[in-house]
């Protein structure tokens, strides 16, 4: 049976969540902490729950606030996954990307104060791949050099969320040796993925993925960018309104 998602804002969390959370991340990275997630998760605004509708056990979440930086003279604002993690066992099911969808247009409609973007750090290239899914636009990308004005803003979200770390001339937040990462195992690289070219762009611009090293990516917030397969899994017609 499908996976159910729901948003919520990380105020609403219970300790039972919370709790599950953490222990969902444990099974799935190795130095994951206590004290660090809490931190972490502190910072966010909403979470996306995923949960069995049967026995109610929690299979995935992902974590998402706003960041506003100044990039090129402009100020701009990105919708940022931090923590995002599924099940194995549940890998393929659609809740995450319709209700992360949904919420995105219901950022687009309300957003009117300048560019919107989401900006997704991807320690591996089952989350980079959700990018050529649901954009037709997206930095950086196998087929096209990044623009200027699309690296200076993934500089200006990185840098300043992650100075001292961010390496600008790669676009990879580098990890620290206590820095969480894939437990082996999880998502390793098979020789049909690396027929993949998006799978090979990836392995090529973040070599110590395994490490735990984070490359940034970028994508315009607008319906117009969204595919025909996001507009599938949001469950919406392009150009509706509303379904939030």
């Amino acid at each position: 049976m499908s996976l159910v998602g729901q948003l919520l804002s990380v105020a609403a969390l219970s300790p039972s969540q919370r709790r599950r959370m953490y222990e969902l991340m444990d099974r799935h990275y190795v130095n994951v902490r206590q004290n660090v997630f809490d931190a972490d998760l502190a910072e966010k605004r909403w979470v996306i729950l995923l949960q069995d509708p049967v026995t109610e056990e929690l299979c995935g979440f992902s974590t998402q606030r706003l960041l506003t930086v100044e990039a090129g003279g402009e100020q701009v604002t990105a919708l940022f996954s931090g923590d995002t993690i599924i099940a194995r066992e549940k890998w393929g099911e659609s809740a995450l990307p319709h209700v992360w969808g949904r919420l995105a247009l219901s950022l687009i409609d309300e957003h009117s104060g300048g560019p919107l973007y989401w900006f997704l750090i991807s320690k591996g290239y089952k989350t980079y791949r959700f990018l050529p899914l649901f954009f037709r636009e997206f930095y950086p990308r196998y087929d096209r050099a990044t623009p200027r004005e699309a690296r200076a803003i993934i500089d200006a979200l990185a840098g300043s969320r992650w100075p001292g770390f961010y390496d600008s001339g790669a676009g990879v937040i580098r990890a620290t040796a206590s820095k969480d990462r894939l437990r082996p195992g999880i998502a390793d690289v098979t020789d049909a993925r690396l027929r993949d070219a998006q799978v090979r762009f990836f392995l090529e611009r973040n070599p110590g993925f395994a490490d735990g090293d984070e490359l940034c990516c970028l994508a315009p917030l607008t319906r117009d960018n969204f595919t025909p397969a996001a507009w599938r899994v949001i469950g919406a017609a392009p150009g509706a309104r509303g379904v939030a």
